[in-house]
This record gives C-alpha cells, sequence and structure tokens, in this order.
C-alpha cells in the first residue's frame, strides 16, 4: 500500500531516498532548512548531481507525489513514517556530531505532543550514526511526550554517490533494525518493491543494524588501504599494483571491487566512519586495530603522491603551473567533502605553485571552497596550455582515451602525474610523456 513518508533533509540520501519512495507511488514530504534549496527541488530542479535523479525527480513532482517544504509540522504531523536523513558530521576528536540529529528528534517529539498525536508513528535514523543512537531517540521522545506511541528504528542507507539512484531503486539488500512488529511489518512493505527480484530484506535490532553500516563502509575502505600500502612495496621491489590486483581480484573469496591502488578514499562517508568507529570502539574499550590502520594508511597515501611531485621538481615547485583533471572525490558526482584533490591544490599552492582545474561536474563546489585561489577551465584541454605537468586525481570515464598528441602540444612539460593510474608506460612512452603513477615502475 502507499504510505504518506516525510523525509528529513535534502542532501544526497534524503534526496535520493524521498524520490525513490515517490516513484513507486508513496506520498513523500521532504524537509530542509534551506528555502532556495526548497523552491528549485519544488521546480523539479536537482540540488545534487546524481545520474538519473533529475528525471525521476521532475517526474515524481510533476505528478504530485513528492514536494519540499521547510515546515518540519507541516510534514511530520500527517506522516506514518519519517526518515531522518541528516548530517552526522565528525568531532574534533573522531566521534559523530549528533546535535542535527537530536535536535531534530526532539522538535518531531514536541510537535506530537503538541498535536497530542499517540496513534502509532515509525521515526527511523537513516543517517549514519553510533552504536546507541536509536536508544537516545527513544528516550528523547520518551521524555518529552511519555505518552508518544513512536517505534524508533534504524534504517542505514548503502548508497554509493555515482549511482545512488541505481542502489536505491534496485538495492542490493535493505537492512532495518527494529524490534517492533508493526515498524518491520510497513518497512518491510514501503521496500518490497525495490526487491522483486528476490534481494533481501533483513531485519536485526537496532543495534545491530547501526554496526552494520559502520562494518561495511570499514571493510569496503580496509581493501583500498590495503591495495595502496601495498602500492609503496610495489614500487620499491618493481612490481606492478595493477597486475597484481587482477591476480588477487580473480579469487572469488577477495572479489574484484575496492582493490584499486591511487590517492586513497574521500567522500562523506569513509572518513567520516571510520574515525567514528575508531572512537566507539575506544570509548567502549575494544580498540580495532585494522580499522585504524585503515585510516592512517589513507591519510599517508596522499602524502606520498604529493612527495613524488615534489622529488620530481626538487622540492622547489614556486611560480610551476599544474593542470588538475578532477575535482571530486570519485566520478559521477560533484562532491567534494573529502576529496584528494584537494588536499595536493593545497600542498601546491602552500608552496607556491599555479593550478588549473577541471572537473565535468564538480567546479562550483570547487569554488566555494576555493574561490580565486586557483584557475578553473571550462574543458580538459584549457587547462593543459602551457603546463609544467598535469595531475590526475579522479578517475573520470572522460579522462580515459584523451588525445595525447594534443595533450603533448599544448603542455610546457609532457610530464603526467597519474594518481589513478589510468594509462599504461607503453602508451605514454609511444607519445613521448614522462609518466608517474601509483604502484608501478617503468621497468
Amino acid at each position: 500500500m502507499a504510505y504518506k513518508i516525510c523525509v528529513v533533509g535534502t542532501g544526497y540520501v534524503g534526496l535520493v531516498s524521498g524520490t525513490s519512495f515517490a516513484a513507486t507511488g508513496n506520498d513523500v514530504i521532504c524537509v530542509d532548512i534551506d528555502p532556495e534549496k526548497v523552491e528549485k527541488l519544488n521546480q523539479g530542479i536537482p540540488t545534487i548531481f546524481e545520474p538519473g535523479l533529475e528525471p525521476l525527480l521532475q517526474r515524481n513532482v510533476r505528478d504530485g507525489r513528492l514536494r519540499f517544504t521547510t515546515n518540519l509540522e507541516e510534514a511530520v504531523v500527517p506522516s506514518l513514517v519519517t526518515f531522518l536523513c541528516l548530517p552526522t558530521p565528525p568531532n574534533e576528536d573522531g566521534s559523530a556530531d549528533l546535535t542535527h540529529l537530536l535536535a531534530v528528534a526532539k522538535e518531531i517529539a514536541e510537535i506530537f505532543k503538541k498535536h497530542n498525536i499517540t496513534e502509532h508513528r515509525i521515526v527511523v535514523n537513516k543517517s549514519t550514526v553510533p552504536v546507541g543512537t536509536a536508544d537516545k531517540v527513544r528516550a528523547l521522545f520518551a521524555e518529552v511526550f511519555p505518552e508518544n506511541n513512536v517505534d524508533v528504528a534504524s534504517n542505514p542507507e548503502f548508497l554509493r554517490e555515482g549511482f545512488a539512484v541505481e542502489d536505491s531503486m534496485k538495492p542490493e539488500r535493505i537492512v532495518i533494525g527494529t524490534r517492533s512488529k508493526f515498524a518491520e511489518e510497513v518497512l518491510r512493505d514501503l521496500y518490497e518493491p525495490f526487491v522483486r527480484s528476490g534481494n533481501p530484506i533483513y531485519v536485526f535490532d537496532e543495534r545491530t543494524a547501526e554496526v552494520v553500516k559502520y562494518a561495511a563502509n570499514s571493510f569496503l575502505a580496509t581493501k583500498i588501504s590495503f591495495m595502496n600500502d601495498l602500492s609503496a612495496f610495489c614500487e620499491a621491489v618493481g612490481a606492478d599494483i595493477e597486475k597484481v590486483r587482477i591476480g588477487i581480484g580473480s579469487d572469488s573469496r577477495i572479489g574484484k571491487r575496492f582493490l584499486f591502488a591511487g590517492l586513497g578514499f574521500g567522500g562523506s562517508c569513509f572518513p567520516k566512519d571510520i574515525r567514528a568507529l575508531i572512537r566507539t570502539a575506544e570509548e567502549v574499550g575494544t580498540p580495532l586495530a585494522i580499522v585504524k590502520a585503515t585510516y592512517e594508511v589513507n591519510q599517508k597515501q596522499i602524502r606520498r603522491f604529493i612527495d613524488k611531485i615534489l622529488n620530481y621538481f626538487s622540492g622547489d615547485i614556486k611560480d610551476k603551473t599544474f593542470a588538475l583533471w578532477g575535482l571530486s572525490f570519485k566520478p559521477n558526482t560533484d562532491d567534494v567533502r573529502e576529496a584528494p584533490a584537494f588536499k595536493i591544490i593545497d600542498a601546491l599552492l602552500e608552496q607556491g605553485a599555479k593550478v588549473f582545474a577541471y572537473d565535468p561536474e564538480a567546479i562550483d563546489n570547487t569554488k566555494k571552497h576555493y574561490g580565486d585561489k586557483i584557475l578553473y577551465a571550462t574543458n580538459m584541454y584549457e587547462c593543459l596550455e602551457n603546463a609544467d605537468a598535469l595531475i590526475i586525481a579522479t578517475e573520470w570515464t572522460v579522462f580515459r582515451n584523451p588525445d595525447f598528441k594534443k595533450m603533448k602540444d599544448l603542455m610546457k612539460n609532457p610530464l603526467i602525474f597519474d594518481g589513478r593510474n589510468l594509462y599504461t608506460f607503453e602508451e605514454m612512452g609511444k607519445y613521448g610523456f614522462d609518466y608517474i603513477c601509483v604502484g608501478r615502475v617503468k621497468l
């Protein structure tokens, strides 16, 4: 059956989830505190870049199943299910900041009290939150409105930026954390249209569901850091990390994904979630040594790459001009949070270098961060003119098969620092480029 649903927060998770729920026939109202953002979304204009989102958003807004508001009360009162899709940024000590989430939960409890809503309602944490957050939200409702009949559940998201619509509409699995039969029945029914091909819906207790999210992200990040750590070893002994990847990835116990050496992971999830898990584990006296090492290796990997650039120029890059391809933390998104490219830019600017950057989608978000400290190209070749070197920081598809002859003609020096291993030494030798990558050395 169709449900009335409220989604609080219209970031990557909230906007994609709300739009997907509307696409399966539900009546969805999404809440955000930014009036300008809400106005755009009500016009069917996405506020993030995510492949496939725009037509889905426009269709559901047009058909009246999806709307946006700044008024939390207007959205919460008629809704059976309210999803909390709010930011949980890291505190200075690495712990997750639950200020926004708990503040909104308290406001919802006060709204329920104001309207004396005692019929069954479900409040779902879809944000990535530490273990025990569902208990905190439940306790908050009990404190503010003891007469409440609210089931608090956990429903972690597993959306990959760049594939979020696909992951939302055709998830590999759904994880629901609840001990309430009512909440389980409603959420199973709500997600049933997304798993018609047979993918599972798992129902655990709330704390287990909360751990599943952190464990999944930490394990995937560990695979990346393992390969990045190994890449330094491969360079030292003259092995090829790309061939090592192929050799171990064919083992079904290991799998082919998340084995690419590069600049390390970024984005809004892996760095934040790993730090939060490390902090929580230390608080309960069970430090997670492997997870901690994963984070440390990731920090070291980007520094190793920056050192390669500096060492090539004998430590002096003052007034050198670097073309930079890729600003988003990964391809197919405009998200620049924790982007490796930004750490490279910071290091170059600190040493007095100039940066001329291009990205298919992330220019606007980069301008918000750097302003006029760097230059921005309108296409991938514009930034190459008279460049002392090209740095590749994000593996956008458009960068995989460029016009190398044109590149060489434009650049002052035919030099590429490839942080994503897009090319081969044979190919670079053919066109006369000096090519420096990750985990591979020219023999």
